[in-house]
């Protein structure tokens, strides 16, 4: 379909007519004007030239809705800021609309408004598009205009397009990467200079890596947002955030940094989306993997997506997953792909083709476990407590027993038991948790943490 709107055509095929279309500009309208938004208003007014050159016409920034049109912007023209972001998104001169401001509302209405008028939408917003993604999908395909949304996963990274473009022709077996720079960084810190978490995070807010609430992030639903984009796109299927398994990093202690350090392994927060028996698998959790996994090298604020397909193999995208100019160098990136369809007439492929694959809970899902319990230092424990495991049909990869740091014989308990469970499913491994936390021999409730990559 092509796009609908009053003052976008198809490109005409005769020479004059091409000479006409090439020298009207396209005109943007942006919504939300902070860090990313601001970045991209300068890109788009210093570049002016380059985009025209790869674009072909001109592409203008024609307004800007803020909450506060009459604060001073440095290097941004006054006369661009409006209040007013639902008559920005109908005005008949609009041709793409940017959409920076996050959240859901206003920003769903005002995509659907943008889309209705026949504008053509770029958006970071994560949060949006994995509770209501399919409906704008849905709503731009039947519209014959485009919605791009590169930056809303893992910044500057190019992983969205090759989803759903360069890798549609395959079959992607699983996405599994670290998506979330805060509590990439959080780890890092914990895991090089042996601090804990509360001081881990407060130098990434000092850094300005974290916000001032960032229960987004350290609680695992920014991830979440990105995990269920990333498995609409890998399985052709629609997934929302709340399908999304969660879990944050706020339990992480030094102890099970340590612990990871001696098995060989770091921890990092995942997001992992991949095709079980049962349907598809979405998750994010902390995990151990390997120190020399494409995943485990990863450092600081940094993201990186793993990709397994049966074809292409494995693939790595790594990068700055955060940030003012890595978000706006990837809406740019977009803005330039859809203004280049919207002045041939057309739009990019459609997103709304999705088959009805079920979502698989978190108990089919199929991973190793550490597991560390404490218990009491006599014979015959250790079989006690594989009897357990037996019952529920989880093997025991490896097993080590050591003295708990600070007990005594008198205190009862004074053993730690670290083990390693061969891959199972969830619900086994749950099943082997109920019954430890009510045995006699196990004191308090057993901590445990998934094994990927091995």
């Amino acid at each position: 379909m092509t796009p609908t709107s009053a003052h976008q055509g198809p490109a005409s095929t005769q020479a004059g007519d091409q000479t006409t279309e090439s020298s009207t500009p396209l005109r943007v309208g942006l919504l939300g004007c902070g860090v990313v938004g601001s970045q991209v208003a300068r890109m788009i007014l210093s570049g002016a030239d380059d985009v025209r050159a790869r674009v072909g016409r001109p592409v203008e920034l024609a307004g800007i809705a803020v909450a506060h049109p009459d604060r001073p912007r440095a290097r941004l023209p006054q006369d661009l800021f409006t209040a007013d972001a639902q008559a920005l998104v109908a005005r008949d001169d609009i041709d793409i609309i940017i959409e920076v401001i996050g959240g859901i509302e206003p920003a769903y209405h005002l995509i659907m408004s943008a889309i209705e008028h026949g504008s053509s939408v770029v958006t970071a917003n994560k949060a949006l598009l994995a509770a209501h993604g399919h409906e704008i999908y849905a709503a731009a395909d039947a519209h014959g205009v485009d919605v791009y949304y590169e930056a809303a996963v893992a910044g500057a990274i190019p992983i969205v397009r090759p989803l759903r473009e360069s890798l549609v022709g395959d079959e992607i077996r699983r996405v599994m990467g670290i998506v979330n720079g805060t509590t990439n960084y959080i780890l890092d810190k914990m895991t090089t200079e042996g601090v804990g978490f509360d001081r881990a995070l407060a130098e990434a807010q000092r850094l300005g890596f974290a916000e001032s609430d960032p229960t987004a992030d350290v609680e695992g639903f920014d991830a979440a947002a990105k995990a269920a984009i990333l498995a609409s796109l890998a399985f052709h299927t629609r997934i929302r955030g709340s399908q999304v398994y969660r879990e944050g990093i706020t339990d992480i202690t030094p102890e099970d940094i340590r612990a990871a350090r001696g098995m060989g392994c770091v921890i990092k927060l995942l997001a992992i989306c991949e095709m079980e028996p049962e349907g598809v698998s979405a998750r994010v959790h902390p995990a151990l993997v390997p120190e020399d996994h494409p995943l485990g090298v990863i450092r600081g604020a940094n993201n990186a997506i793993f990709v397994e397909a049966r074809e292409a193999g494995h693939l790595m995208f790594m990068g700055p997953g955060a940030g003012g100019s890595p978000t706006a160098s990837a809406i740019m990136g977009d803005l330039v792909t859809v203004a280049r369809n919207r002045t041939r007439g057309v739009a990019g492929p459609p997103q709304s083709i999705f088959g009805d694959v079920p979502v698989a809970g978190i108990g089919t899902v199929h991973t190793r476990f550490h597991l560390s319990i404490q218990v009491r230092d006599q014979p015959g424990i250790l079989s006690q407590v594989a009897s357990v495991f037996a019952r529920h049909g989880v093997s025991l990869q490896t097993v080590q027993q050591s003295a708990l740091e600070g007990a005594s014989k008198e205190d009862g308990w004074s053993a730690s038991l670290r083990m390693v469970v061969h891959r199972t499913r969830e619900s086994d491994f749950e099943a082997c948790l109920a019954e430890l936390s009510q045995s006699p021999i196990v004191n308090g409730d057993p901590r445990f943490i998934r094994v990927e990559g091995m």
